[in-house]
């Protein structure tokens, strides 16, 4: 019987035995995987009529029948529908089904097939004459094509008739092979489309690896199976982690790559980036390269480190009075609790400062710890200021130049005037200034001269070209920068006597101060524009820093009952709107060897990115600063274990 197609229903071959009268044996096989069954006749003639089953491979089926069998077999051939003719646009995906379906019947002969076995299936069927034959077995669709289509049993051609030698057997054993091919590889016709069984691999199928990379470079970079999911852990567990561990930065460079070395850069560990060849090549870490592209100062190279161009400044300052007593710890003062992170940059400037200079500045870093180095240091007179850097950024900071002013008649005496400290970080100008202004309730215009004169001697920059000259005043010190940040003691006092101001801060014990703040001179004079012109202030909640009793929480108690007064500030101004973010302003109240209390501030910074045409620090710190505070830090750890381990043995219960 025949499809509407013009092809016979079913694909496959059948071999059935014809008896003496002619007819063909009826026998049914009752479900799939059957046994042929042989029978014992007057003639001893083999009946094998089912049809193998699409699982079941050519050599367990088929095995040469005796010679004396031939005659009397009859085999019956008929060639599976051939596919429809493909489409244009898909020819592609039909050739790539018809490679998996070779693929496929391949796996399942090969699995199929007795592990002892080792020849071919066209080998085993002419070597099989010397073997006895197998039962063959039938699934139910190939039965019921049996007894539904008679007239392809009639075309069938007999092989008794052909009795040649193992030739002509051959050529027949390759016409079931061929037939046997559609069922084993699953394709059976439902309405004139053919269907491939889905079959699933038994194991993951191997990877396929690009072998791009030289041998070197794939043997030396091998994945850490730990890390292999380091950029997921890495942006829950570090603050920044930019894209400098980015797949798509690292290809599209074009720069030759596999996925072995790209995820091996991973398994290190860090937030480092492979550096190309050229671009070293390209780099003068002294001078700077006029490049734009790869630039050390480059916005590459800033975002990789500031992903938000964003960095975080502390800014304290302090007027120790001359003592030479100092704290005995520094973290509640440059450590404070509120924010989470340390900052990125320390600025501390120092009124009337302790005598011993280098020793404030190891106290400094030790506290701050290997973390940071002291980019600069300068002092003149009492005036001392420190800048504290994280030793990864030493790199992208210009030279670093500093300039003095003095406001005192005498100009030997060093007690009153300001320190700059200037430089250039990455694209951004900073300008630092400390001062300590005249001192007196009445000396308002005093202190505006200190201000005047600051900004018009103060000669900054020398070397460190501006960044925006066009916007930069000759007679202004603060006009040469993009972030300008001013602190010391200002010696601005409230106008207002002793006992009223006592009683606001009786009345308002925590933050409320916005009643003193009415009487402050700073403030009123800002908001005239006599002083500090362009730059703020962040809101004050916290409580006078001046004056205290050395070593109490109290104001002064002496004869002169000086009032309690915000003389200690900082203030900041920046060429661009909204650059500068304060996030907190406060004092320290625990450190009390001095009558006035530090003040500091914390702020978040924009930074821009800058061209390699300044004159570049090179990495320039401190070391011998940075060793001896390191080395304390470790003698005062080690330290207080042992006063810890001698109190508990020391805390033994005694019975008399």
């Amino acid at each position: 019987m025949s499809t509407p197609n013009g092809f016979p229903q079913h694909s496959g071959a059948c071999v059935t035995q014809s008896t003496e009268g002619g007819a063909v044996q009826d026998l049914h096989a009752k479900k799939a995987g059957r046994a042929a069954k042989k029978e014992a006749g007057g003639n001893g003639l083999l009946t094998f009529e089912d049809c193998p089953s699409a699982g079941t491979s050519l050599n367990e089926t088929l095995k040469l029948l005796p010679g004396e069998l031939k005659a009397n077999m009859k085999i019956k051939s008929i060639t599976p529908r051939p596919p429809r003719k493909p489409r244009l646009e898909r020819a592609a995906s039909l050739d790539e089904k018809s490679w998996r379906r070779w693929r496929r019947f391949r796996t399942s002969q090969e699995s199929l097939t007795d592990p002892n076995e080792t020849s071919s299936s066209n080998g085993s069927l002419q070597e099989a004459s010397l073997s006895p034959l197998v039962r063959g077995r039938a699934s139910p669709c190939q039965q019921d094509s049996l007894h539904s289509s008679p007239d392809a049993s009639e075309e069938a051609s007999p092989v008794g008739k052909s009795r040649g030698g193992t030739s002509d057997l051959g050529k027949r054993a390759s016409e079931i092979s061929s037939a046997f091919g559609g069922l084993l590889r699953g394709k059976a016709f439902v309405g004139g489309k053919p269907r491939l069984a889905q079959i699933v691999p038994a194991r993951p199928l191997p990877p396929m690896e690009l072998n791009v990379a030289s041998h070197t470079l794939r043997t030396a970079n091998r994945i850490d199976s730990d890390y292999m999911d380091y950029r997921h852990y890495s942006q829950h567990k570090f603050g920044r982690v930019s894209s400098s561990l980015s797949d798509t930065r690292l290809h599209g460079n074009g720069m030759v790559y596999d996925n072995c070395s790209t995820e091996s850069m991973k398994s290190t560990f860090s937030l480092l980036t492979p550096i190309r060849s050229k671009d070293v090549r390209s780099r003068s870490y002294l001078e700077g390269s006029l490049l734009a592209s790869g630039a050390l100062l480059g916005a590459e190279e800033l975002s990789r480190y500031f992903p938000d161009r964003n960095i975080g400044i502390f800014v304290a300052t302090w007027n120790m009075q001359g003592q030479k007593e100092l704290p005995v710890n520094l973290d509640d003062f440059l450590l404070p609790t509120d924010p989470d992170y340390a900052q990125d940059m320390y600025v501390i400037g120092v009124q009337e400062g302790c005598p011993d200079r280098r020793e404030w500045e190891i106290r400094l870093q030790e506290t701050l710890g290997p973390h940071y180095v002291m980019l600069y240091s300068a002092a003149h007179g009492v005036l001392y200021m420190s800048v504290f850097i994280r030793r990864d950024l030493i790199w992208f900071c210009s030279e670093v130049e500093y300039a003095t002013v003095t406001t005192r008649i005498v100009s030997q005496i060093k007690t009153k005037g300001a320190l700059g400290i200037c430089f250039t970080f990455f694209g951004t100008s900073f300008l630092f200034i400390t001062s300590h202004f005249t001192s007196g309730d009445s000396k308002v215009n005093e202190r505006k001269l200190d201000y005047n004169k600051t900004i018009q001697t103060l000669t900054l920059p020398k070397n460190v070209p501006d960044t925006n000259p066009y916007r930069s005043s000759s007679s202004d010190v603060t006009t040469r920068f993009d972030e300008v940040f001013w602190f010391g003691d200002f010696n601005f006092r409230l106008n207002k006597d002793r006992e009223t101001v006592d009683s606001i801060l009786n009345q308002n014990a925590e933050t409320d101060v916005s009643k003193l703040l009415a009487y402050d001179q700073l403030t009123s004079e800002m908001s005239r524009g006599s002083i500090f012109k362009g730059f703020q202030e962040a809101d004050i909640h916290f409580r006078p820093s001046y004056k205290f009793d050395i070593g109490k929480d109290s104001y002064d108690t002496t004869s002169k009952q000086r009032t309690p007064s915000y003389t200690d500030r900082v203030v900041y101004r920046s060429r661009y709107r909204d650059d500068i973010h304060a996030v907190k302003y406060s004092s320290c109240p625990v450190i009390k060897t001095s009558d006035h209390r530090p003040v500091f501030a914390l702020f978040r910074v924009k930074v821009r990115p800058g061209r390699d045409n300044i004159p570049l620090a090179a990495g320039q710190f401190d070391r011998e600063l940075y060793l001896i505070g390191i080395k304390r830090r470790i003698t005062r750890e080690l330290q207080k274990r042992q006063e810890q381990k001698d109190q508990k043995s020391s805390s033994v219960c005694s019975i008399s």
